[in-house]
């Protein structure tokens, strides 16, 4: 999980694959295809999964929520993460 911090601030971005009401919350690892896997329990209406995998990252990595932002796939389980 070290690495995918590293890789969130050097290049400002992370790709996840996002479970929504999974049975368990939490920061996996990452895939085949280099997107880190994270769960959540909430269910993906009104923005409550997105607000959720902020808040997860955030306490993972020890980063402000200010700073972090959903990129690109707001409403899809493949997701790009900004860093800024």
């Amino acid at each position: 999980m070290e690495n995918a911090k590293e890789m969130l601030i050097s290049s400002g971005k992370l790709a996840l694959k996002v479970t929504p009401r999974a049975r368990s919350e939490g920061i996996e690892s990452m895939n085949a295809a280099g997107e880190l896997v994270v769960k959540v329990r909430v269910a993906p209406e009104d923005g409550k999964a997105n607000d959720a995998i902020i808040a997860l990252i955030s306490e993972a990595f020890g980063i402000p929520k200010s700073r972090l932002s959903i990129a690109r796939g707001a409403l899809s389980r493949h997701k790009i993460i900004a860093y800024h």
